[in-house]
This record gives structure tokens, sequence and C-alpha cells, in this order.
């Protein structure tokens, strides 16, 4: 083997077996920005096998979702654009069988030029949350539930987001949750949603059809956070490549159509005990433990400040209505889908606990991080649940805050959690989301001029 190539030997074997036998012309240096889109560079293979350390300028991070550039007090030559460095976490690659040549993409670490982690990058963030659980021996488990649409072709964002048409020439049905034959409407985009999964090595639990009109809702294998959150990282894209293929989108908005349900993130969480393997949420007697109790009452306690993490955006907040597949509270309860926070039927050795608050527009670094922070805080402050609800819990008083801006000044009161996500981090994604807000509230909407033009 050329020299040049001889770190293939360090990238999984699903990876290999993707270019065995073929010419590998590409790879993609890539990194996730606050938003989750990648970012990086694309050269030829033997270049990148040459490569000294690579670089990127740190201004990546000071981008909102519209291209613009935040202004963040207290942070000297914000904008000399200093320079990241990045370096391949070989473990990683994955292939990116969409494009016209052989093509791979490596996620990057990303320090500054003394080798200290950059506390801007999302993954870094996850990996800082993660930092205070293994001080304590525990090794956090996450499963992410997928939820997104397949819609028609939208190119003028002054017209509604539809359903796109389905093999019968007829727009995909809503209100068929579960329904087999809904999937195979679309089912050539699924058949290449499922090809290019297996192409990169990743694992599909389940696919479903969801609530919404062409609405699919995708569950992964339970595993590490770092892992899980490059999973979803990476099947964003190959989503979004595989609708492209038939003429239509894949969109990860919360909520593209305002009389369809949203699109969460549900996101379930045990934590092993790392000297015996065991979960901590579960006793000898097969019975839920105290940390249990407290990692339930962490969540209900900072997820309202964490809600900018969970749901970044202003479209995030029309997701949260009652009677609508989404939570309007932090209740919890066991087998119970109207609670902010679900106990699922399981084992007892596999009892976890589900946060449904999360959508699925959440960077999914930040929003893992956010989710297992808030329950961290609640066990190591030993804080206690509210009495698990009992029935329909849309009637109770609602905890998730209504807009992005009450949102922000709830996180701008939680310095616990702000010190757990890096008061760096906290204090630019802060400042992003604001001027997200207020670029929003230059925009008149239809709603305005149809009511208020000519009736005031």
């Amino acid at each position: 083997m050329d020299d040049s190539l001889k770190w293939i030997e360090k990238i999984p074997q699903a990876a290999q077996d993707y270019i065995a036998n073929r010419r590998l012309e590409e790879v993609e240096c890539i990194i996730s920005d606050t938003t989750g889109i990648s970012r990086g560079k694309c050269m030829p293979a033997r270049k990148f096998g040459r490569l000294d350390p690579m670089y990127l300028p740190d201004s990546i991070f000071y981008q909102t979702v519209t291209g613009s550039y935040v202004d963040i007090e207290n942070i000297e030559n914000q904008y000399t654009e200093g320079d990241m460095v990045l370096s391949p976490d070989f473990s990683s690659a994955t292939a990116a069988p969409w494009t016209g040549d052989i093509t791979l993409q490596i996620i990057h670490n990303v320090t500054d030029v003394h080798g200290a982690p950059m506390p801007l990058v999302p993954r870094n963030v996850l990996r800082r949350v993660l930092s205070y659980y293994e001080a304590e021996g525990w090794e956090p488990v996450v499963a992410p539930e997928m939820e997104f649409y397949l819609v028609a072709r939208n190119t003028d964002p002054n017209q509604p987001v539809v359903p796109k048409l389905g093999r019968t020439g007829r727009p995909a049905a809503s209100m068929q949750a579960y329904s087999m034959s809904a999937v195979d409407e679309y089912g050539p985009v699924i058949d290449d949603i499922y090809d290019f999964a297996e192409y990169q090595g990743f694992e599909i639990d389940t696919i479903i059809q969801e609530g919404g009109a062409g609405q699919v809702e995708i569950n992964l294998k339970h595993g590490h956070p770092i892992k899980l959150a490059d999973e979803v990282f990476y099947f964003k894209r190959l989503i979004k490549e595989a609708a492209l293929r038939h003429d239509c989108y894949a969109t990860f908005m919360a909520k593209p159509m305002g009389d369809q349900p949203g699109s969460a993130m549900h996101i379930h969480h045990s934590i092993l005990d790392k000297s015996t393997g065991k979960n901590i949420f579960n006793d000898a007697q097969d019975q839920p433990t105290p940390a249990f109790g407290h990692f339930i009452a962490g969540l209900q306690t900072h997820l309202p400040a964490a809600t900018p993490f969970i749901a970044p955006y202003v479209n995030s907040y029309r997701r949260y209505v009652a009677a609508f597949s989404a939570p309007i509270n932090l209740e919890w309860a066991e087998n119970n889908r109207t609670t902010g926070i679900r106990v699922p039927i399981s084992s007892p050795e596999s009892r976890r606990v589900e946060n449904r608050v999360a959508g699925m527009d959440c960077n999914p670094y930040i929003g893992l991080a956010a989710s297992l922070a808030c329950g961290f805080l609640g066990i190591k402050n030993k804080l206690e649940p509210r009495i698990a609800a009992s029935g329909e819990a849309y009637d109770a008083d609602r905890d998730i805050p209504p807009t992005m801006y009450e949102a922000l000044t709830l996180l701008s009161e939680n310095e616990e959690l702000a010190d757990m996500m890096g008061p760096e981090f906290t204090a630019v994604y802060t400042a992003a989301k604001n001027k997200e807000y207020d670029e929003f509230q230059e925009v008149i909407s239809p709603w305005e001029r149809e009511h208020l033009l000519m009736n005031v």
C-alpha cells in the first residue's frame, strides 16, 4: 500500500469494505458547526495521507443559522479568525455513498494551537459534559429517535411546505402512524436511506411512519453518546441526500407544516457504573434507585433553562402544542406519551428515562450534552422528582417556555447549567440565538399582512 494511504488501516471495517478494490479518490475532513452543518475541507485521498495538521478559522462558531456573524462582548480580537487545529478521528470515518466518486468522510477533533480542546466546538461540549460523568465512574448510554418529513421541493420560502407526492400520485397522508402502506408511498427514498446507512456501517433499529403527512421516524441502537451524536450528525446528511435523489426534500425543522405534528429527537438515557457494568438506575432488587429519581428531577428542574439547546430556533416553539404529539410540560410517568419525561417499558436492568422535549432541529452533540447535563445536576444535587403523573398530562401546568426569548432568559439565570456546558460556549451560543431572534422579529409575516393590513 502507498505510504500516503497507510491511515486506511485505522478506519472502521465498514469504511474499509466500502473502498475495497476501488480507488479512494477524496476525503472530506469535517466538523459540526453550531447548527449541525458539516463544515471542513475536501482533498484528494493521497494528499490527506501526507497532510500536516489542518486548520480552520474559529469564526465558524460565531455564525448564526442565517450565516451572519455575532459580536461577543469580552472576547478580544474576535475577528482575527484565529486558526483551530484539526486532527482526524479515524474511528469516525465513513462512506459518502451519494458522491460521484469514491469518498470518505472523517470527523476531526478540534483544539487550539496549544492542544487544548476548543470550547465552542459542539463535539467538545458533549465531551465536557461526559467528563463530569467520568469523574464519578459512570458512562451514560443514549438512544436517539430521529423524526423528519419528506416534503415536496420548496424553492420559494414565501410558499408553504407541502407533503410530497407518493407513488400513487397523491400527497402523503397524515394521521397514519405505523402504517406500512404509508411508508411504501415513499419506499424508494427509504430504500436509499437503508442502502446509504449500510454503506456507512450504521445500524438502524426501526423505521416507522409517524403521525404527520410524509413524517418518518428512525430509531438507532443505544450506545455511547459521542458515537450516537456522530451517527445523528451523519444521518441528517445521508437522509437529505437520499431525498434529493427522488426529487423531494428531507427536513428536520421542528414544525415545517402548521397543520401537522412537529418532529422530535426523543433521547433515551441510562447510566452504567464503569466498575460493575450495571445500570445505576436499577438496584439489586430490580427496583428504581434514588439516582433514577434524581435524574428525572434534574430534567424537570433544568430543562426549561436548557430549552435553547434542544429547541434552538423560533420555529422550535411551534412544536409544543398540547395533544399534538408533543409535550408542553415536564411531568413524568411510566408508559405515558403525554408527559415530557417518559419511562418506557423495559426490563429492570434496562431501566431508562426518555426526554421527549428535544426537537429534531437541535445539533445532536449540543442536545445530548444539555439533556445529560440536566440529569447529572439532578443526581449530584439529590433533587427529588414530582409525583408521577396519572392519565393524560396535557392539562398540567406548562413548564416549557413558549418562546425563544423566554427560554434564553431562563438560560441566562442558570449558572450551574452554563458551567457544565461551558461558560464561553454558553455565552457565544446565547448571543447567536439572541441575534437570530432579533432578525426574525424584523420579518413581517403573511398573518400580519392578512389580518392587520386593512383591519386595524
